[in-house]
């Protein structure tokens, strides 16, 4: 429930329950659902406020002052057996909320609704939700039956399972940079797809111009192994035990009409760039847009889908905004939540 970049010193703790209640999850709404709200005041456009007026009559509202007060929160939403649980916020809120909420639903979480009112929301967007979408809006379209299901990515510590986080957009490497890079260009206004735009080009043109020692050429310590155990191929241009960019999400849809894993069906995606050659990185939009040829993969880059994967990092990596400490981690999707959409 940040505003910036904050580096976790470890991992939250999950106790998962892996005997929820299917029942809870998958009963009718009731004739005026139960609604459980998670506000996060500090999201871009709450403005601090509480936003009551915009609540319909009824709804369980919460406006959380710190992550730790989640759990509590989530768990009186099981008690009372709530319908739907809406998130006001940005990716990071809804991080914050799958994250502690992954033990006390398990795989039986109500809908899901999410308002994107944060400084990014990915998310959203891969929903088709507009910034303007109301709660009394997400409320007709569930009674509706608009629902898709999505899957979160779940980033655990592989010695310690129930030390995990959820999420939808992970990055290490040239990630990590990009993303600080993102929260300067909010200070200057500039938002969701408008951030995808400044960061891409300014990395791109500092990895581009840059003298060897420009922190924007430099490599990572990252090893990458897959669902079968086989390390991740390495094409040369930087030590064999360092890759330059990495990106694993589960989202289908993205900002600014990308579209990066154009011909990959599985929900686990993962895009690697093993080096910053400048060969590479001047067709870094066919990348970002799909439709690399092979020669341009060969030069260094992995598009590919996958079950599962071992990711050793020896820098911290960012998921949906935050970034989380350095260590020896397995992603993998997780149960399918249903989503509410227009």
């Amino acid at each position: 429930m940040q505003g910036s970049i904050h580096l976790f010193e470890r991992m939250p703790e999950v106790e998962a329950r892996p005997g929820a209640d299917d029942e809870r999850a998958l009963m009718p709404l009731r004739a005026r659902p139960l609604v459980g709200l998670i506000r996060n005041a500090r999201s871009h456009r709450n403005h601090g406020g509480d936003g009551a007026h915009q609540v319909p009559e009824g709804v369980i509202v919460t406006a959380p002052g710190k992550r730790s007060d989640l759990p509590g929160i989530l768990a009186d939403f099981a008690e009372r057996r709530v319908d739907c649980i809406a998130i006001d916020g940005g990716d990071g809120t809804v991080r914050d909320v799958l994250t502690c909420g992954a033990g006390i639903f398990g795989e039986s979480w109500p809908m899901v609704i999410v308002l994107p009112n944060g400084k990014t929301n990915a998310l959203a967007q891969d929903l088709g939700i507009l910034s303007a979408w109301t709660l009394e809006e997400a409320l007709a379209a569930a009674k509706l039956g608009h629902i898709v299901r999505r899957q979160p990515l779940v980033i655990a510590e592989r010695e310690n399972e129930s030390a995990q986080v959820r999420g939808f957009i992970m990055g290490a490497g040239a990630f990590n940079r990009c993303i600080a890079l993102g929260q300067k260009s909010h200070k200057l206004g500039a938002f969701n797809a408008a951030v995808v735009g400044v960061t891409a080009g300014w990395s791109v043109l500092q990895a581009l111009l840059g003298a060897s020692s420009n922190p924007w050429r430099r490599g990572t310590p990252i090893r990458v192994r897959l669902g079968d155990g086989e390390e991740l191929t390495h094409l040369g241009g930087l030590p064999q035990d360092e890759r330059y960019l990495l990106v694993a999400t589960t989202l289908e849809g993205f900002p600014a009409g990308l579209n990066p894993f154009r011909s990959v069906i599985e929900p686990l995606r993962l895009a690697v760039m093993d080096n910053p050659r400048r060969g590479l990185l001047l067709r870094i939009g066919a990348l970002m847009r799909g439709t690399a040829s092979e020669a341009t993969l060969q030069r260094g880059a992995h598009v590919l889908g996958t079950e599962t994967i071992d990711l050793d990092l020896s820098d911290s990596f960012i998921l949906d905004g935050e970034a989380f400490p350095a260590g020896n981690y397995r992603v993998t999707a997780g149960s399918k939540l249903r989503f509410v959409v227009p």
